[in-house]
């Protein structure tokens, strides 16, 4: 103890203090709760893949042409979520998602194709539309609520 006395008093009590709880007991747990709450996040992610949370949903494009799906409103649970458009029109026609960081595009077809877009969706509002030429400026879009 004496040593200790001595080194405050050389270095000060500022760096003494320092050196003091340095000797002390070693305290785990603010490093053994971050990795604990890592593990739950991927633990939970897991779970939400196991149960399923998976849905396919259905539109189409206007048979006559007209720049425009058959429906303005789209409903799911987060999860992986996959829209199918078919287009009955010799119109191009895709279906495309967008919104909270999400931007991804499927293919065009024409005359009884189908489009695909699968994405991974949290809980939010997103815009599913046409990503042809300026379909979605005149008006080929919705929304996608997912819950």
């Amino acid at each position: 103890m004496q040593q200790r006395r001595l080194l405050a008093v050389v270095i000060g009590p500022l760096a003494a203090g320092v050196l003091m709880a340095g000797c002390g007991g070693s305290d785990n747990s603010s490093s053994s709760s971050a990795p604990a709450k890592v593990k739950s996040t991927a633990t939970q992610a897991k779970a939400n893949n196991a149960a399923g949370n998976s849905s396919t949903l259905s539109l189409s494009a206007d048979p006559s042409g007209a720049l425009k799906f058959n429906k303005k409103v789209l409903s799911t649970k987060s999860g992986a979520v996959t829209i199918n458009m078919s287009n009955p029109s010799s119109v191009p026609h895709g279906i495309a998602v967008e919104g909270n960081g999400v931007d991804k595009d499927g293919q065009t077809v024409t005359s009884g194709g189908t489009s695909t877009v699968s994405v991974t969706l949290k809980p939010g509002k997103y815009t599913f539309y046409c990503p042809v030429d300026s379909h979605k400026q005149q008006g080929m879009e919705g929304t996608l609520t997912v819950t």
